[in-house]
């Protein structure tokens, strides 16, 4: 089943990767440039998806001391983590073709790094204490902490101030800006794509971490 899923998977994201480069026209003000968005934004979405189901998690661990809990909220923050990272990778990716700059202290581009600085503490916190429960513990607990600088970093810091980064696909009277049907057509594609992405990873890394714990207490 796992191989069928994942075949499923390949199928979809090899799509958008040839829609991407071949079906889709340049955008009316990005030009070629625009082609990052259908790898962009869906990393950066499945970054807050990943957080987000990280906090779930480690409520449910607060609230009934499960350990399958914190293995979930750690694998989610962990992938939530990496599909960060390439958000700020293909965002530098942008902004070296748009403004000549890989960095340039923008907004999004400061907030994002911030978020990374945030979640790269709490797998710190994870290493840093060695009792599994006060470990299980005190993650939960950061990570209910963090997951309240996620969405203001995501979406209210850089509204606050002025952004060189484009409004990609809806503006904010609610039309369509720069995004043709063929366009949307490979974005939304893209969005369907990494989401299944992040499950099915998510799902295998569950398995693998499970098998990682049992071997530890087994050893100790």
């Amino acid at each position: 089943m796992p191989y069928i899923i994942g075949t499923f998977i390949f199928t979809i994201m090899s799509g958008v990767l040839c829609g991407a480069i071949w079906f889709t026209p340049p955008a009316k003000v990005l030009g070629e440039t625009a082609r990052v968005i259908y790898f962009h934004v869906p990393v950066a979405w499945i970054s807050a998806l990943a957080f987000s189901m990280s906090l779930w998690q480690s409520v449910q661990y607060l609230r009934t001391n499960n350990p399958e809990h914190d293995i979930r909220a750690e694998v989610s923050a962990r992938l939530g983590l990496w599909f960060c990272v390439l958000a700020t990778i293909t965002g530098a990716v942008f902004a070296k073709a748009a403004w000549n700059m890989y960095w340039n202290w923008d907004p999004r581009e400061v907030s994002i790094t911030i978020l990374l600085l945030v979640y790269m503490a709490y797998f710190g916190l994870r290493s840093a204490v060695s009792d599994p429960e006060t470990r299980m513990r005190l993650a939960a607990v950061y990570d209910i902490l963090a997951s309240f600088a996620m969405p203001f970093l995501f979406f209210v810091v850089p509204r606050i101030y002025s952004s060189l980064h484009p409004d990609t696909v809806i503006n904010s009277r609610g039309s369509n800006k720069i995004l043709d049907h063929r366009m949307l057509l490979v974005f939304f594609a893209a969005l369907i794509g990494f989401t299944l992405t992040y499950f099915w990873i998510y799902v295998l890394s569950i398995r693998v971490e499970r098998l990682v714990r049992a071997r530890e207490e087994s050893d100790e």
